[in-house]
């Protein structure tokens, strides 16, 4: 098993869905996973440790496995299959022992994060759906499919109708950065 951080969200235009870039800790190797709208932001929050003032559905699940005295392990991308990639969560509890749990990869990500708990990807998931350092940028350019500032703008009123004005101020900030 290949150890992996993630190391950036990007939006994918075609699918309307977003690619979550896992790169491999001692390599360049990276690895793009697609999630949906509600996933990518449960893995952003938890990418800048935002708490939410109630637990969310992530949460609950590392609420349960701190509240039967476990120890997440390790997330494991295990298997790529039709373009559907299979994940596990690694979960050691002292009074049932050693347990691994089905889970889509975009939750357990979530999991992890939230955790602090390392993400691993087997070796042949890797090999078959790598990406390169140099190639990159091409990957980027696919993903974003469109006018970095128009991408942006889309964005920052969809954090607008939803209320989230911090993202908001973030994206104008971005926007800002962009057009000055």
């Amino acid at each position: 098993m290949i150890p992996v951080k993630v190391q950036k969200i990007s939006y994918y235009h075609p699918n309307r869905s977003y690619a979550v870039i896992l790169k491999e800790l001692s390599g360049e190797r990276r690895l793009p996973v697609l999630v949906g709208a509600y996933e990518a932001q449960a893995i952003a929050m938890a990418m800048e440790y935002m708490e939410t003032p109630r637990p969310l559905t992530h949460d609950l699940i590392v609420n349960l496995v701190q509240g039967v005295d476990g120890k997440l392990s390790s997330v494991k991308i295990t298997k790529l299959e039709d373009g559907v990639f299979y994940s596990i969560l690694d979960i050691q509890v002292e009074k049932i022992g050693h347990r691994q749990i089905d889970s889509r990869p975009s939750d357990a990500l979530v999991v992890a994060l939230r955790m602090h708990a390392p993400i691993m990807v087997a070796e042949e998931v890797m090999d078959e759906a790598i990406v390169w350092e140099e190639d990159l940028d091409n990957v980027e350019e696919d993903i974003q499919g469109e006018p970095k500032v128009k991408l942006l703008e889309r964005q920052l009123e969809k954090a607008i109708d939803k209320e989230e004005y911090e993202m908001a101020a973030r994206i104008r900030d971005k926007i800002n950065k962009i057009e000055n």
